[in-house]
């Protein structure tokens, strides 16, 4: 069922994912009430009305497009951790992040996505990175490789003996073996810097506007689409362990996506060297 899908139109996904933006995300947009913004587990960890409407705005769309697909949504976590667990089940699975870089939109700053990713059994299938404000739209799918606004994007690979440009998580906000590990990103050769909205970071590696992401944090909404674009674009990925990235959990961390394979390997010993 899931294959039948993907190979036909997809526009209507890509519809559905503006039309939740149009009407829930950017009639919001620096229009924020007071008593819209939520702080989930503190400060850094914020949830706007705009967030959990779009959630359901896309949750009710994109199953109505596949018929017995479920949604695993940042919102519906947090209010039901279990439904993570339709990661590793038998239906195929959209997973959404309605407002990735909810800091930034609450700023009234443009740098915020709404990502949607399908997968099934574990694997990614498909993906969507859509900044609403910036009317940007990038899609991946399996084996047909990446596009930004309809035109191919391809990551290429650094110009040899170049800083490598690398967005990571802030080691403020990391346990202490984490924060080790990112820090060997402080080195020669390594321009790091912490990261804002993940998934426009992912869409930065895969476009070529920089080499890589490292990030200390697992949640399958805030790295599957980013995961297979990158991927898609003829980049390369791998958790510490050097065993590739599963959206189920239970990765070892820090992980890395980057612009080429080389470029993976180089962020990796740097990760393990402050390890």
């Amino acid at each position: 069922m899931t294959d039948d899908f993907l190979a036909g139109d997809l526009t209507e996904i890509e519809a559905a994912i503006r039309a939740a933006a149009a009407a829930e995300i950017m009639p919001r947009y620096r229009q924020l009430a007071a008593h819209e913004i939520v702080e989930k587990n503190g400060p850094h960890d914020l949830v706007t009305t705009a967030d959990r409407l779009a959630e359901e705005h896309l949750t009710a769309s994109l199953t109505r497009l596949l018929p017995g697909s479920v949604v695993v949504g940042e919102e519906a976590v947090h209010a039901d951790p279990t439904v993570y667990d339709a990661l590793g089940g038998d239906a195929p699975v959209w997973i959404v992040d309605p407002v990735d870089g909810t800091r930034q939109f609450v700023r009234g700053e443009p740098g915020f996505c709404t990502l949607v990713a399908l997968a099934h059994r574990g694997e990614l299938l498909a993906s969507w990175t859509y900044a609403a404000a910036l009317d940007e739209m990038a899609v991946a799918v399996r084996g047909r490789g990446a596009t930004l606004d309809g035109k191919p994007i391809r990551s290429g690979s650094p110009a040899s003996g170049a800083v490598l440009r690398v967005a990571m998580s802030h080691p403020d906000y990391t346990s202490d073996a984490q924060k080790r590990a990112l820090l060997g990103l402080r080195t020669e050769g390594i321009d790091a810097r912490p990261c804002g909205s993940a998934g426009l970071e992912y869409l930065a590696v895969a476009r070529g506007d920089q080499e890589a992401v490292a990030f200390n944090w697992e949640y399958a909404w805030d790295h599957a689409a980013g995961l297979l674009l990158v991927t898609e674009a003829g980049g390369a990925q791998a958790t510490l362990s050097g065993a590739p990235f599963r959206i189920t959990g239970g990765n070892s961390l820090p992980f890395t996506a980057a612009r080429d394979e080389a470029t993976a390997v180089r962020i990796l010993q740097a990760l393990r060297s402050g390890d």
